[in-house]
């Protein structure tokens, strides 16, 4: 097993939202620790170093909470608006050998040969949920389209996972797919190509001169 990241944690005594508010100034983020049917605990920890662990891809890390460490897994981040800033984190305690159900994004590799046809990749879900011990969980899914073609898509069936894990998502599910674009017709296209209507002559209507020399 990969070392894992270290991080403290402190005991949070304050809740509320104006005591979040304080404390995402001072640099921390609030979090919860629960799992292994233990009491919730609400803690705070360093925002730069909790980030640092979570940019190296880290889900799983060391927590230590006063004499005591303990292993958690990253299970839930709540973010701003901006999806910029971790306004919130859940974090589950997990022993190593623990079978778990985490979501894993997708990453696709290559380029696919039916794009050369006219063709467009569409990725119609970005991640898979599968289910592998908590010390092997990847921090992604690569998925190959160098041979994909036009006209072809590959479900959550057809996607190779490492080995040890286990897919969760419906292996019905719609992945990827190589196919052409609907041409979109505009209504100024429609009236160009549509044929000219022909003029309609009516009856013309005599002078009333003319009437009155005919009669």
């Amino acid at each position: 097993m990969a070392k894992l990241f270290t991080l403290k944690a402190e005991i949070r005594e304050e809740t509320g939202s104006k005591a979040v508010r304080k404390l995402r100034k001072k640099g921390m983020i609030p979090a919860v620790i629960y799992g292994h049917q233990k009491e919730p605990v609400a803690v705070t920890l360093d925002a730069h170093n909790f980030n640092e662990a979570l940019h190296h891809g880290q889900r799983l890390m060391d927590i230590q909470l006063g004499d005591k460490d303990e292993k958690i897994l990253v299970k839930a981040l709540q973010y701003d608006h901006l999806g910029r800033d971790i306004l919130h984190a859940d974090l589950l305690r997990v022993d190593v050998k623990q079978m778990v159900k985490v979501t894993v994004p997708i990453e696709l590799k290559g380029t696919a040969p039916g794009t050369h046809e006219g063709g467009v990749v569409e990725t119609h879900i970005s991640s898979l949920e599968i289910e592998c011990r908590v010390t092997e969980i990847p921090e992604k899914i690569v998925i190959s389209i160098k041979d994909m073609q036009l006209d072809q898509a590959l479900h959550a069936r057809d996607i190779v996972l490492p080995e040890g894990v286990n897919l969760i998502t419906s292996p019905e599910i719609l992945v990827v797919s190589c196919h052409t674009v609907a041409e979109v017709i505009t209504t100024e296209q429609v009236e160009a190509e549509a044929p000219a209507t022909p003029e309609v002559i009516g009856k013309v209507e005599k002078p009333q001169e003319e009437e009155a020399e005919e009669k």
